[in-house]
């Protein structure tokens, strides 16, 4: 049944015209839009009377195995550099998760994400010791909260052979039938044979990988002992960077060859400017290949307005990006998505944002409005494939209170084991 919204300010997501309309909205996946004069008689229609109506958000790069990591205990001794990050807190954390802790994990990340406005989470998935069937339960909480996905597990050599076996056989089986990308951790926990089988499957399965790159210039300083090379031009070696579908997640320490290499190239970066921040490792200079970076929380949260409005404030010392530009960068995963055919992402996913501004909103000050004004809290319903998942900012699919019951249940759990 198609959802029908009168007298709503639907605002083009990528001419950023606003229109004072009507909409039929249709159910289901590759569903669309249709701005209607006027409504049929005969139907029942949602008043969005001073209601903003957009497209929905989409999360560039998750790490929803975090989501239980918010308040957990601090490591025996402080990390003193990013690697001891990795080391002290999120690889033991990965570590200790099982299947219970993983579907905890999903559908609190689910709920925090569609709360958020968010239909769509791009997921790259760790849980060394509980590889197999990982992919698929993070799958299904997904979409038991009504979002759509496109998920990797995290392959690497630090965990050794069997783990690693274990993490190819689960993404070989997931990607028999789902749609998903191939994941990498970094360069430096992965081996010339492992990126070359990563690289088999993506070719097999008609996909690209997922992989962090120049997070942190530790990783550059690796490859270079190990490989002679800089991660970029290893990874345009093996052949990732002709697959349209390779995610570059982070690149921040890059030198000029690896820029142009990423200017002229098929794949697609990640920027998680909260996660920068918070690791201390520097700011994504993206203005050699605008057209190719889109957004992501890095695992931080699923609040995607949040995540663009940390992308344009901390871009002003290495871009000085514009507000529409920041706002670009956020749609963008929008062009990633289709030019990939990966289905969930179609016109028929909508915001519906109670935002009452004290000044005009209009298509040539939407992008401030977006950078200055915007946050979650005017989240106030989300339709995802034509389907109410959130209403009066309460989820429709799932009961919340049960859902955060459970995952506060998991927590407890794993810290303990940590």
């Amino acid at each position: 049944m198609p959802i029908y919204l009168a007298n709503a300010d639907y605002l083009d997501a990528q001419t950023c015209s606003v229109t004072r309309t009507s909409l039929r909205v249709d159910e289901g996946s590759g569903g669309g839009i249709e701005l209607l004069d006027e409504l049929p008689a005969d139907v029942e229609a949602v008043d969005c009377t001073g209601r903003i109506v957009t497209r929905s958000f989409v999360i560039g790069h998750h790490h929803i195995y975090s989501a239980l990591a918010r308040g957990m205990p601090p490591p025996p001794s402080p990390p003193t550099n990013f690697v001891e990050i990795l080391e002290k807190i999120w690889w033991r954390l990965d570590k200790a998760l099982d299947e219970n802790m993983i579907r905890a994990s999903a559908l609190a990340a689910g709920v925090d994400a569609a709360l958020a406005g968010t239909t769509f989470i791009i997921d790259h998935h760790a849980s060394p010791n509980a590889a197999t069937d990982s992919l698929h339960i993070i799958a299904e909480a997904l979409e038991t909260v009504g979002l759509s996905h496109l998920l990797c597990y995290e392959l690497s050599d630090r965990d050794g052979p069997e783990r690693l076996e274990q993490g190819l056989a689960e993404t070989q089986r997931y990607l028999e039938n789902h749609q998903g990308l191939v994941g990498l951790h970094a360069s430096f926990t992965v081996g010339d044979e492992l990126l070359e089988r990563a690289m088999d499957l993506a070719r097999a399965h008609k996909t690209g990988l997922h992989v962090h790159v120049a997070e942190a210039e530790a990783d550059q300083v690796d490859c270079l002992t190990k490989h002679g090379k800089r991660c970029v031009q290893r990874f345009a070696d093996a052949g990732a960077l002709e697959l349209s579908q390779t995610i570059l997640a982070h690149c921040i320490h890059l030198d000029r060859a690896e820029r142009e290499l990423i200017a002229a190239c098929q794949a697609w970066v990640t920027q998680q400017a909260e996660s920068n921040l918070n690791n201390a490792v520097g700011t994504l200079d993206a203005s050699d290949f605008p057209d190719r970076v889109f957004i992501g929380t890095d695992g931080m949260n699923g609040d995607m307005l949040a995540a663009a409005r940390s992308t344009y404030l901390t871009s002003q010392s290495a871009e000085g990006l514009s507000p529409m530009a920041a706002y670009r960068r956020l749609r963008r995963v929008h062009d990633y998505l289709e030019s990939n055919q990966f289905a969930g992402d179609s016109g028929n996913n909508l915001v519906l944002l109670d935002y009452q501004s004290p000044t005009p909103v209009t298509a040539d000050n939407w992008a401030a409005h977006f950078v200055y004004g915007l946050n979650r809290s005017h989240v106030e319903s989300v339709i995802s494939d034509g389907r109410w998942i959130v209403r009066d900012r309460r989820c429709t699919r799932v009961d919340e209170d049960t859902i955060l019951a459970e995952a506060r249940q998991q927590a407890a759990r794993l810290w303990d084991r940590l």
